[in-house]
C-alpha cells in the first residue's frame, strides 16, 4: 500500500463523521482518488500534500469519462471532507459552478418511477426482498430499508425513523395510510422480530453488499425510483390529481385553489422523504 493510500485510510479511520454508509462511500473514493493520482504521476504524496492541481488533475480526468453532475458533485465532496480535515479547506472552491459543474439541480422529463412488480420474486434473500417491499410502500432509502427496526418504527398510524437510520441523521415520521402499507409492516414485524431487517451474523455493509448482489443478479437497477413511485403516489392522494412528471397538469396550469394544494403537498412530501428543501420535490414530481 502506497503512503497516500495509507495515511488517507488512517485519516478515514480517525475520523469517522456521518452514517457507515457515508463512511464507506468516502473510504472508496479517496481509495480511488489515491490510485488515480499515482497513475497521473503524482508520486510520493501523504494526505497532508493536497493541493489544487491535484484535485484539477482529478476532476479532468472525471470529466474525461463522462461521469454524471451528480457523481462529480458526490466525489468532490469526499474531496473537500479530505481538505477539510488536512487544514487545506480552501483549496477546492465551495462553489461547483466554479469547478465547471452547475449547483443548480436538472431535473429531466423522464418519469423516474419504478415499480418492483414480479422482480421481488427473483431475489432470494429474504431481508433484501423486504427491504425492497418497504422503500415501495414508504419511500425508504437503501440503507434506511436496511438498518429498519420494525417493532420500533412502526407507532400505529405513523413510522417513526430513527436519525441513526437516515440520511443526514435526520429523524422523521411517515404516515401509515393504505392497508397495502399495513400489510408489509407485518410482514416485515414477523421476519425481524425485535431487530432490525440485518441478520444478526452479519454488519450493515455485509448486508448493503447481499442487497446489491441480489438486485443485480435479479435484474434490478436504479432503485431510487421506488422513492420516485412513493412520491408520485403520495402526491395523488393529496391532490386528488396525478403528479407532472406521472402525466398531471404543470404546476403552472393549475389555478391558485389547486396551486395552494400542490405547494401544501409538496411540502408534506418534502418531509415524508427526508428532505429539508420543498424545490427537491420537482425531481420526484415534476414541474
Amino acid at each position: 500500500m502506497d503512503d497516500l493510500t495509507y495515511s488517507l485510510r488512517q485519516l478515514c479511520q480517525r475520523n469517522r463523521d456521518g452514517s457507515h454508509a457515508t463512511q464507506a462511500d468516502r473510504q472508496g473514493v479517496l481509495t480511488l482518488a489515491s490510485r488515480q493520482l499515482r497513475e497521473a504521476g503524482f508520486k510520493q504524496m501523504r494526505a497532508t500534500s493536497l493541493k489544487g492541481k491535484h484535485v484539477q488533475a482529478l476532476l479532468n480526468r472525471w470529466q474525461t469519462e463522462g461521469l454524471s453532475a451528480g457523481t462529480l458533485k458526490n466525489r468532490l465532496a469526499h474531496l473537500r471532507w479530505w481538505a477539510e480535515k488536512v487544514g487545506k479547506a480552501g483549496t477546492i472552491p465551495a462553489d461547483n459552478a466554479h469547478l465547471g459543474i452547475p449547483d443548480r439541480r436538472f431535473v429531466t422529463q423522464e418519469n423516474k418511477a419504478k415499480e418492483l412488480g414480479d422482480g421481488l420474486d427473483r431475489i432470494r434473500d429474504p431481508h433484501v426482498r423486504m427491504s425492497l417491499a418497504l422503500q415501495q410502500a414508504f419511500g425508504l432509502r437503501r440503507e434506511e430499508s436496511i438498518k429498519f427496526q420494525p417493532h420500533y418504527a412502526n407507532r400505529g398510524d405513523c413510522l417513526v425513523l430513527k436519525g441513526s437510520w437516515t440520511k443526514g441523521g435526520r429523524p422523521r415520521t411517515i404516515p401509515i395510510t393504505r392497508p397495502e402499507q399495513r400489510a408489509v409492516l407485518d410482514a416485515a414485524r414477523r421476519l425481524a422480530g425485535t431487530g432490525s431487517l440485518i441478520p444478526a451474523q452479519k454488519t450493515y455493509i455485509q448486508q448493503r453488499q447481499t442487497y446489491d448482489g441480489q438486485c443485480k443478479a435479479a435484474g434490478l437497477s436504479h432503485m431510487h425510483g421506488l422513492r420516485h413511485r412513493y412520491a408520485q403516489a403520495r402526491y395523488e392522494q393529496l391532490t386528488g390529481w396525478k403528479a407532472p412528471a406521472a402525466g398531471g397538469p404543470p404546476a403552472r396550469t393549475l389555478d391558485p385553489a389547486q396551486r395552494e394544494t400542490d405547494i401544501s403537498a409538496r411540502q408534506t412530501i418534502s418531509r415524508e422523504l427526508g428532505h429539508e428543501r420543498t424545490q427537491i420535490t420537482t425531481v420526484y414530481l415534476g414541474r
